[in-house]
């Protein structure tokens, strides 16, 4: 634990050095948020739409993009320490190979709380409410850790295997792929066609269930409870540990 702090130490200080690297996921959730609910104000109005504020449906959208970009961001910066070579030597320091993988976990949840109190306060001043107080906004914290370790050990894995920027775009696309192709827009019961069978078996539609339970209304059937909670937590446990497993097994690669 104690490398472990000093990688992470490292990733904070690299906020400061490196504003460029962070500012993304920070204006990713805010620009999302304000794009989204002024353009799809309307969408309340569809009959069993689940809240009556556009802006309660899509700051959990923005802060999952945020969180995403905040550990695939952590994936670049081992691909900048892999080609300068500083990785190398990170590799011969005698510490365990799984500090390379929790340091920059641990940053990654720094990054979150920033995230979240920025992005938080900035969407109630939008007319952003919580229709469960502290539980709603416990669970949306919660959503946006899960999706910022996921997308680490996502990033992280690609990195290890590709050791260039070719990995990068990578990294951002299959991210987009998975949240656009949930209920990033519309809840399960309003989607038709394709985009609904697809939604409906997407991990991250269960992650949006979660983030997104304490700012729906009473009489939705998404609001508060451990049946929607249940989902969430299970999608990111399974997506979390596949992926952690692909980092450490791209790190086994690149140790040899």
């Amino acid at each position: 634990m104690r490398s472990s702090r000093g990688l992470a130490l490292r990733g904070v200080r690299n906020l400061r050095r490196l504003p460029s690297a962070f500012f993304p996921s920070m204006a990713m959730p805010v620009f999302t948020m304000i794009a989204f609910a002024g353009t799809f104000s309307a969408i309340t109005q569809l009959p069993g739409f689940p809240t009556d504020r556009s802006v309660n449906w899509f700051m959990p959208l923005g802060i999952c993009f945020g969180a995403a970009f905040s550990g695939i961001g952590l994936g670049f910066s081992t691909i900048r320490d892999i080609e300068t070579k500083f990785y190398d030597r990170l590799l011969m320091s005698p510490v365990p190979r799984r500090a390379l993988i929790i340091g920059p976990l641990l940053t990654a949840w720094v990054r979150i709380a920033i995230l979240c109190a920025f992005v938080i306060p900035m969407g109630m001043l939008l007319g952003v409410r919580f229709t469960s107080g502290l539980l709603g906004l416990f669970t949306l914290v919660i959503a946006a850790v899960g999706v910022s370790t996921i997308s680490l050990g996502w990033g992280l894995g690609l990195a290890f295997r590709f050791r260039d920027m070719r990995g990068a775009a990578v990294m951002q696309l299959t991210m987009f792929v998975v949240l656009y192709l949930s209920t990033a827009q519309m809840p399960l019961p309003l989607m038709h066609g394709w985009l609904h069978n697809v939604a409906r078996i997407n991990p991250a539609t269960n992650i949006l269930r979660l983030a997104r339970q304490g700012l729906v209304l009473p009489t939705s059937a998404d609001y508060m409870s451990w049946h929607n909670t249940f989902g969430g937590l299970i999608a990111i446990a399974g997506m979390a540990t596949l992926t952690l497993v692909f980092a450490r097994r791209g790190l086994d690669k690149l140790n040899k």
